[in-house]
């Protein structure tokens, strides 16, 4: 397995995911009865800091259509975390415009290339374009020189 499973780290990513599932106003647990959803997220909030019981609890109160879910969520913040530990693989991201994005992503598109590509060779472009201006501005004021001499 590529990225190594630790218990507490990921019981604690599991309450987290909980608990904001259930502020987001969805039904985490498996009872309908709204007294024990209470009593079982009175319980979740209690054991943030137990990974064990956020496992039984996990087993006992989740609702069953939570389950594929959460196994998605887990396996995502797994792989973000160890990605996360080399400078190469670490996520980055930039704001950009609607606009913009729409621009850059069509660029890509066109150089058939990832929107990192697009910006890469837009930059390296934009570079070249630069020094070449520099170069034809220093070839101008060389010329008037000898002209006017």
């Amino acid at each position: 397995m590529k990225y190594q499973q630790l218990e507490n780290l990921e019981c604690g990513w599991k309450w987290q995911y909980l608990i904001n599932k259930w502020k987001a106003g969805e039904a985490i647990t498996k009872y309908i009865d709204t007294s024990e959803s209470e009593l079982a997220i009175t319980q979740l909030k209690a054991i943030e800091h137990e990974p064990i019981m956020v496992l039984e609890w996990i087993d006992k109160h989740m609702a069953p259509e939570f389950d594929n879910k959460l196994k998605q969520a887990i396996r995502a913040k797994r792989k973000r975390h160890f990605n996360a530990e080399q400078v190469h693989t670490r996520k980055k991201s930039i704001d950009l415009d609607y606009r913009v994005w729409e621009k850059l992503s069509a660029r890509a598109n066109d150089l058939g290339c990832t929107l990192s590509d697009a910006i890469e060779y837009l930059l390296s472009e934009a570079s070249r374009s630069e020094k070449a201006s520099r170069t034809v501005t220093s070839l101008k004021e060389d010329l008037s020189k000898l002209l006017s001499d």
